[in-house]
C-alpha cells in the first residue's frame, strides 16, 4: 500500500512539474481586468466589509488600475488628476516597454491588500497566476518595468488613500440612537449600533462636501393618524401587508445586506451576500462584456462606477446621521402592529435616505453616460449568491427597481427612497460633469 501512495505522489509531482512548463495561452485584456474586480468582490464578501467600507475598496482599487492602463491607449487622460486630493500620477519612462495590463493588475491588488482586505492569501494565490502568466509572454525586462510601475502607481493611489479619513473613523464611540420619538433607535432582531456614523468625515472624490446635496427634511414624527407622519408610515404597513409573488421577488433580488443573522430556533448564524455597491460593480462588468468595451475603457467604466458608489455613500450618510430618522420597524411596531416585521432584516443604521437608492441612482447616471440610454441587459451578478437572473430595458430602469425594493422590503419610506434616488443623480451627474464632459 505504502508503494501505492508514494507512487502517486511521484506521479503528481511529476505531473505538476510538467504543467509548469506548458505554454499558458495569454490573458484576454478584457477577462482580466473583470476577473481581478470579481476576485475583490469575493474577497469584500468573505471579509463581511460594510457597503460604505467596501465602496472604498472598490475604488481605490479601480482607479489604481485605470491609471497605469490608460497609457496603452493613446489620448486617455487621467483620472485622479480631476479628483480630490490625488497626487500627480508617474509617467512611464519613454526608453522602456511596458505591459500596461499587468502594471494594471499590480496597481489593482497592491492598493486592494493595503486598504484593509483581510484575506491576503487568497488574493496573493489568485494575483500570482496572473504574473506566472505574464512571465511567461514577456520578455525579463518588460515584465520587471510593467510590475515596477503599477508599483508605482498603487504608491500615489495610496498615499491618498491614508489621509482620507478612515483611520480616525475606526475606534470611535458607538451611536446607539435616541429614544426620541421620530428618532433612530436599534432594529429588531438584533438591535445593533449604527454603523460606520462617521462616514460623512471622509475625504471626497468629487463632491465639494459630504452636504453639497444635502436634501430637504422628511416629514416630523407625528402619530396622529391622517398626519403626513403616520400616513407615510401606514403606507409602508399596507403594502408589505399585501406583496405580490412579484414584490417579494424584487425585495429579495436587490437586498444585498452583506451580512444577514438568521435565526432558527436556539440557532443563530450569518449568512454573506453581496454589497450593494458590489452588485452595481458587477452589473458594470455585464455591461462591458455585452458592449464589446476594450480593456481601457473596461478600467474606465469600474472606476467610474466606483468614485459614482463611493461618493454616493458619503452623500447618504452625512444625511442618515444628521436626520437620524427612525425605521419603519420601530414605529409600525408602537403605532400600528406590534407583532409586525418587514419583509427584509432592516440593516442598522437610521433609515432617511434609501443607501441603496442613493448609489444605484449614482451608478446608473454614470453608467448610462459611459455607454447609452436605453440599454437593455440581463443582470446575473447576484445570480451565483441566490440563484436570480433579471432582465431591464434600461440602467435607470434597474436602478428604480432597486430603489422601489426596499419600500417593499419594509426597510424605508417612499419618500426615502424617492429622495435618495434623486440625491444619488446629482451626485452620478457630478461625477459625469467633473471627470467626462
Amino acid at each position: 500500500m505504502k508503494k501505492k501512495v508514494l507512487s502517486a505522489a511521484l506521479l503528481l509531482v511529476m505531473g505538476m512539474a510538467a504543467c509548469k512548463h506548458e505554454k499558458l495561452a495569454p490573458l484576454d485584456k478584457v477577462d482580466l481586468m473583470i476577473n481581478n474586480e470579481d476576485q475583490l468582490t469575493q474577497i469584500i464578501i468573505y471579509d463581511v466589509f460594510t457597503p460604505p467600507v467596501a465602496s472604498r475598496i472598490y475604488v481605490y482599487s479601480s482607479i489604481a488600475a485605470y491609471e497605469a492602463i490608460r497609457h496603452a491607449q493613446k489620448g486617455a487622460h487621467s483620472i485622479a488628476a480631476k479628483l480630490n486630493g490625488f497626487d500627480k500620477m508617474p509617467e512611464p519612462d519613454a526608453t522602456k516597454k511596458y505591459d500596461f495590463d499587468l502594471a494594471a493588475s499590480v496597481a489593482f491588488f497592491k492598493v486592494a491588500r493595503n486598504v484593509k482586505v483581510f484575506s491576503v492569501d487568497s488574493l496573493t494565490n489568485y494575483e500570482n497566476s496572473v504574473h506566472e502568466n505574464f512571465k511567461q509572454h514577456l520578455d525579463e525586462a518588460t515584465y520587471k518595468a510593467s510590475v515596477a510601475f503599477g508599483d508605482t502607481i498603487a504608491s500615489v493611489v495610496l498615499k491618498r488613500a491614508k489621509t482620507d479619513g478612515y483611520a480616525a473613523s475606526r475606534g470611535k464611540a458607538k451611536f446607539l440612537g435616541s429614544n426620541e420619538p421620530g428618532k433612530w433607535r436599534p432594529t429588531p432582531p438584533d438591535y445593533l449600533d449604527g454603523v460606520e456614523w462617521c462616514w460623512n468625515t471622509m475625504k471626497t472624490m468629487v463632491l465639494d462636501s459630504a452636504s453639497q446635496f444635502k436634501p430637504s427634511l422628511p416629514p416630523a414624527y407625528n402619530a396622529t393618524p391622517g398626519s403626513p407622519f403616520h400616513t407615510m408610515v401606514k403606507e409602508v404597513y399596507d403594502i408589505n401587508k399585501n406583496l405580490t409573488a412579484e414584490q417579494k421577488l424584487i425585495a429579495k433580488y436587490w437586498d444585498d445586506n452583506p451580512f444577514v443573522i438568521e435565526h432558527s430556533g436556539h440557532m443563530t448564524f450569518g449568512n454573506k451576500k453581496i454589497t450593494p455597491g458590489g452588485h452595481w460593480m458587477g452589473i458594470a462588468a455585464q455591461i462591458i462584456k455585452q458592449e464589446k468595451a476594450d480593456h481601457v475603457k473596461a478600467a474606465q467604466t469600474f472606476a467610474l462606477t466606483s468614485i459614482a458608489l463611493y461618493d454616493g455613500f458619503i452623500s447618504c450618510w452625512d444625511e442618515k446621521y444628521r436626520s437620524s430618522y427612525v425605521r419603519p420597524v420601530t414605529v409600525i411596531k408602537d403605532m400600528i402592529d406590534k407583532d409586525w416585521m418587514p419583509f427584509l432584516q432592516t440593516p442598522p443604521f437610521p433609515e432617511y435616505t434609501s443607501g441603496h437608492s442613493t448609489i444605484t441612482a449614482s451608478a446608473a447616471t454614470v453608467l448610462t453616460k459611459l455607454y447609452r440610454d436605453n440599454l437593455a441587459f440581463e443582470d446575473s451578478s447576484d445570480y451565483k449568491y441566490i440563484g436570480l437572473k433579471r432582465k431591464f430595458n434600461s440602467l435607470s430602469e434597474a436602478a428604480a427597481e432597486c430603489s422601489m425594493s426596499r419600500v417593499y422590503g419594509g426597510i424605508h419610506y417612499v419618500i426615502s427612497v424617492n429622495t435618495g434616488a434623486a440625491m444619488g443623480k446629482q451626485v452620478g451627474g457630478l461625477v459625469v460633469k467633473k471627470i467626462l464632459e
